[in-house]
């Protein structure tokens, strides 16, 4: 087998994944300039801090449209090692770095997209497994399972604490999980805070680019994705994965509690399939 298969994409998904980097710039920059617009706001109501998240988010749902028109390759496991290690070590080095304070701000959001991009390409690699819709059910309840007895026994858990102890007394180095860790601008805060971890995000595309497969149209304002991102056409873009995970955020900071976002997203989109099943039911029933 050539290197060829082993490391490049076809013309058109680096066509598409150079749009995916640009954007991912674009959202950092955007997100950056939100921060530096919050400083100024002395935010006392609990609401100003949904409004930002809102705001972040939607931007960040319109970023997944250049990837609903990836075309799916047939790849070997070398490739998945080789491309799998190279997102791997990008985040590794830069979180390396060490710049001045005066930076570190933008250093903080820039990784925040790189992650973001890194858990878009992860997946749309998973979704092309998804060979019968149905299957999303057992993906759904492994997923929410594996989560809350991680989060209540296993690791999860620990690393909780560790984060929630570094933000409030933040000394030394920051724990080994505030790598994957996507952050986000809030009213008022002179730093970026954590939100939701890049395995949450893997999950939003997961379910976005399966609903694109299958013909099924999560958009929760208008046209499915794929035509809108064959159109050229952004800002309309509401899948309901990412409503799940906003959903899930804001019940976290609602509650003062560490929610995993996971089992949320995996439960409303669940309801949702459900839902849209017994509709479209009830519309073809004689």
């Amino acid at each position: 087998m050539s290197l060829y298969s082993y490391i490049f994409f076809s013309k058109l998904n680096r066509r598409l994944i150079l749009l995916l980097v640009a954007s991912h710039l674009l959202w950092s920059v955007a997100v950056f300039g939100l921060w530096s617009t919050g400083r100024l706001i002395e935010a006392t109501e609990p609401w100003w801090s949904g409004v930002f998240i809102a705001l972040q988010l939607y931007a960040a749902a319109q970023l997944l449209l250049p990837a609903l028109l990836m075309h799916p390759e047939q790849r070997s496991r070398g490739f998945y090692l080789f491309w799998g290690t190279t997102l791997a070590l990008s985040i590794w080095l830069i979180n390396q770095l060490a710049p001045v304070v005066a930076l570190q701000p933008l250093l903080a959001v820039v990784k925040s997209g790189l992650l973001l991009l890194a858990a878009t390409i992860i997946g749309a690699a998973l979704a092309r497994y998804v060979h019968r819709l149905w299957e999303i059910v057992p993906v759904c309840v492994v997923m929410t399972l594996a989560d809350l007895a991680s989060w209540s026994y296993g690791p999860t858990a620990g690393f909780t604490q560790e984060i929630r102890q570094y933000y409030l007394t933040p000394e030394g180095p920051p724990p080994l999980i505030d790598m994957v860790l996507i952050k986000l601008a809030f009213p008022g805060q002179a730093g970026f805070a954590p939100v939701f971890g890049i395995s949450d995000w893997i999950m939003v595309v997961f379910f976005a680019i399966v609903a694109r497969r299958y013909e099924v149209n999560d958009n929760l304002i208008g046209p499915s994705g794929e035509k809108l991102a064959r159109q050229g056409s952004i800002g309309r873009y509401l899948p309901v994965s990412v409503v799940a995970l906003f959903v899930a955020i804001i019940l976290a900071q609602a509650t003062g509690l560490f929610i995993p976002a996971l089992p949320l997203i995996a439960l409303i989109m669940l309801f949702w399939y459900a839902a849209r099943s017994l509709l479209l039911r009830q519309r073809t029933a004689p």
